[in-house]
């Protein structure tokens, strides 16, 4: 409903322009306008009337994953981590244990690389739930330990340790010891 283009073909002409975050405030509210709205490039859309708070808290959480983005898309450009017989290739989404491939879903992958990142230092749960998840409060969810098991069952014994109460270290671990 604005002059000249509607709001889908300014959407579209920004995304073609430069990729940018957009949230559309709209009268539309018909699920159809919804659909193709976020088609044709916006990331949230918001229908009037609205609430000023929620305004603000989509708008946060759209900076959020902007940020979060941003971060995995630098954390993707980084060369090889090497922690002992460990090597994590964050750019090509892949890691090998003594020269054999182990498949990992993307989010423990992640999460191994922010811990390769640090070898040997404990990385708090807190900090893996920003950095891997982009929550910055989760208190009381057990969703860095459940993929640490995973991690663990994958990597093989001794690779990650844990600092009760704080966090989790990637301890670098050759092939000789991992087989004892």
């Amino acid at each position: 409903m604005l002059p000249g283009y509607d709001g889908h073909e300014v959407c579209r002409r920004i995304q073609a322009e430069r990729p940018v975050p957009v949230l559309m405030l709209t009268a539309r509210d018909d699920e159809a306008d919804v659909l193709v709205g976020l088609a044709v490039g916006a990331d949230d859309y918001l229908t009037k009337p609205f609430r000023m708070r929620e305004l603000v808290a989509r708008i946060a959480a759209l900076l959020r994953r902007v940020e979060r983005a941003a971060e995995l898309a630098a954390r993707a450009t980084t060369e090889e981590l090497t922690v002992g017989d460990l090597v994590v290739h964050p750019a090509a989404r892949r890691v090998w244990r003594a020269g054999e491939e182990v498949h990992l879903t993307p989010t423990e992958l992640d999460l191994l690389t922010c811990l390769a990142a640090q070898p040997g230092a404990v990385v708090s749960r807190e900090r893996l739930l920003a950095d891997v998840w982009g929550w910055e409060n989760a208190s009381g969810t057990r969703t860095v330990d459940s993929h640490v098991k995973a991690l663990r069952a994958k990597l093989g014994p001794g690779r990650i340790r844990t600092a009760h109460g704080v966090g989790y270290a990637l301890e670098p671990v050759d092939a000789t010891a991992a087989g004892r």
